[in-house]
Parts: C-alpha cells; structure tokens; sequence
C-alpha cells in the first residue's frame, strides 16, 4: 500500500507540474516571437494537444488494458507491429494534408511546419507505446517523470532560443517536437515480454479508433468553445476572456488526465475477475462524487471565478459570475467523463464512447441554436450540457455488465 500511495503521488506531482511546463513552453513561445510571430506554433501546439488525444491517450490505455486483460505483455507484442504501421500511415496522412493547407494554417508556403505535424503524429504515438508499457507494468512513478520529461525538454529548449534571441518560429516548432526525446529515458518500454495469453482475434485498431474519436470529440468540446464565438458572431474581448475562462478551469482537467492512468487495469481486472458489485460501487461513488465536485465548482467559480481570470491574466479579461459557475462546472464534469471513459473501456466497448459523444453533442447544438441568448452564454451553457450529456450516458453504457471481450 505504501508503495502504491508513493507511485501515485509521484504520478500526480509528475502530471502538475507537466500541465505547467506546458504553458509555460507557450508562454516563452510567444514572449520570444511575439503573439503574431507565434501564430504557427500556436497552431502546431494546438495540434499536439489534438494528437495527444488521438493517439497517446488510445494507445497508452489499449497497452494498459490488454496487459491486465491477458495477463501479460505478450497480446501487445503481436498486435503492436500492426499498429505503428497505422501511426506511420497517419504521419504521411497528416503531413500530407497540412502541406496543401500550409498557407491557410501556418500563413507560410514553407514545408518546415507540415512536416513537424508529422513528426508530431509519430511522436505522439511512441509517446502513447512508452506510457503504455510503464502503465502496464505499474510504473506510475515512471509515467510522471515521463511527463516532466517531455514538456521540461521543451521549456528549457524554447528558453535556450530565447535567450540566444532566436526569432525563427521553425525553431520553436522543432523544441516542441524535441520533448518527445523523453519517452528515450525508457528503452525497456519497447522490449515487450512473451507472457500472458494472445489475443482473441478482436482487431486494436476498433479499441483505438473508439477511443481516439472519442476523445477527440471530447477535447474538441473541452477547447472548442472560442471558435464557436468566433462563427457566432462574438466580439474579439469576449473570444479572449472564453479562452483564458477555459484554459483555467481546464487546469484540474490536465492533472486527471494524467492520474488516470492508475486506473485503467484496475478496472480492467474488475471486470474480468466479474467483480460486479464492486464496478458498482465505482460508478455510484462516481455519481457521488461528481455531484459533490460540480456543487464545489460552482461555489468557486462563482466566488471567485471572476477575480482568479484577472488575477491571472490581467485585468482587462473578464466574465460574469455567472459565466465563471458555468465553466468551472462543465470543466468538473469533464474530469468525471474521463473516468467514465476508462469504465467504458474496462468493458472493452470502445465504440460506443464515439457514438454517445456524438449523441451528446445534440442537446448542445440545439440550446446554442434555438436559446434566446447572447452568443458568450449560449457557448458556456452549450458547454455544460454536452458534458453532462455525455456523463449520464457513459456512465449508462458502462452500467452494461459483461466480461469484455479483451481488445
């Protein structure tokens, strides 16, 4: 036990202090470059959030969980050659794309830009591989260091060039690109053991593309908010105070997104070992704890939501009371779909989790089409709605008891 409470403490501290590398690397991006300057890696960082969500996230819980559900690395050494040749195929995908839309993403006929999307895409998914294995293996401790690893690559990079006065965006670009030299640290992650049963057949790519595509849709809802105020209408300061609003509620949000990794065999094990009341209990103490979060949240952001975004980022970024409640509610909620995710996953219905987001997403389409409100209210309470849609029925599908079917 105190084994396991020292690994998670330093998968937590790991996961912080991550989160705030990685503003801080963009912090140093745009004070070095300057906020124009800056726009084309403000848009590849955008991208490796995107790429973390599409292929880090998949693959590092896929590994997690096919290790717990087969009793050993040896399903994952079959089916892992299949699956680098998917992120190969979506490296040449994504750098291809990017490179006809170079002008309209980057402002620059340059190749430079494309071709670290590319990189990127690799990277993200041998990032995905390495996180994978040391989750598989419990090495909590591990994935923490991993994470300061790479977002600390890349802070002492941009601040190496920003010292030296470099100007150059490619540069800044490639100290992105570099942080993915951590996963190097662990060269073991990519001996995988002969033990455990094989697979039973059931194709990693069903696993990866459900949870890719769901977790894309859910950082699309969890980041998307000022781009739908920018197509409804909303002013450049209202744009603004939403995103800074988001990227602080948000904050909890990065933290989870690491921690979660100590529970993925967990439940995995729970539900083959057909340990029904204790899923149970997981997902009322779920339920419970959500409602105590959300209830939380709400005080805070409307208490002191306001003053914390002008203390944070100055005084000239503001939202209501009201608006800061909404926010830090929704973004309470989102941290418990990640659990609710990985719940869903433990039963091996991977699937499901891109059809209920995409079901989710209507009830929040339809309030910010037909509310009779302005279009900052509309975003936030559209937010809200869309995950607490997607809470109540994730925690629905993962009430679907069944031995999985291990992917």
């Amino acid at each position: 036990m105190r084994n396991r409470i020292r690994h998670t403490s330093a998968l937590a501290l790991g996961s912080a202090v991550s989160g705030l590398l990685a503003y801080v690397f963009f912090a140093l991006v745009t004070r070095a470059l300057g906020s124009e300057a800056a726009a084309p890696v403000a848009v590849l960082w955008t991208y490796w959030s995107f790429a973390g969500a599409a292929l880090t996230f998949p693959l590092q819980h896929w590994i997690a969980r096919s290790v717990s559900a087969h009793g050993g690395e040896r399903s994952v050494r079959e089916a892992l050659p299949g699956v680098l040749w998917l992120a190969l195929g979506a490296t040449a995908v994504t750098t291809a794309v990017t490179w006809f839309a170079r002008d309209q993403l980057f402002h620059s006929g340059q190749t430079w830009f494309p071709l670290l999307v590319g990189a990127v895409t690799l990277g993200s998914a041998v990032t995905g591989v390495v996180r994978g294995v040391l989750t598989g293996r419990r090495r909590f401790a591990a994935v923490g260091a991993g994470l300061v690893a790479e977002n600390g690559i890349r802070c002492l990079g941009a601040l190496v060039l920003w010292v030296a006065g470099v100007d150059d965006p490619v540069a800044f670009g490639v100290c992105l690109l570099a942080g993915y030299a951590g996963a190097a640290a662990w060269p073991g992650a990519f001996r995988l053991a002969r033990t455990g049963s094989a697979g039973d057949g059931e194709s990693p790519l069903a696993f990866l593309g459900g949870t890719g595509g769901a977790q894309v849709l859910g950082q699309a809802v969890l980041t998307g908010g000022p781009v739908v105020l920018v197509l409804a209408g909303g002013t450049a300061s209202e744009v603004t105070a939403l995103f800074a609003g988001l990227a602080l509620f948000r904050a909890p949000y990065t933290l989870a997104l690491g921690l979660v990794a100590t529970l993925t065999g967990w439940l995995t094990r729970l539900v083959v070992a057909e340990r029904r009341e204790e899923l149970r209990r997981v997902r009322r103490g779920l339920l419970l704890l959500t409602v105590v979060g959300a209830a939380g949240a709400a005080v805070v952001g409307a208490l002191a939501g306001p003053w914390l975004l002008q203390l944070v980022f100055g005084g000239d970024v503001s939202l209501s009371a009201a608006l800061t409640l909404l926010l830090a509610v929704a973004s309470t909620v989102a941290m418990a779909n990640l659990v609710a995710t990985l719940v869903v996953l433990a039963h091996g219905r991977a699937l499901a989790l891109v059809r209920w987001w995409l079901v989710a997403l209507v009830p929040g389409a339809l309030l910010f089409a037909l509310a009779d409100l302005p279009a900052l209210d509309r975003t936030c309470w559209a937010f809200l709605v869309v995950e607490v849609a997607a809470f109540g029925l994730l925690l629905r599908e993962g009430a679907r008891e069944r031995v999985p079917t291990a992917a």
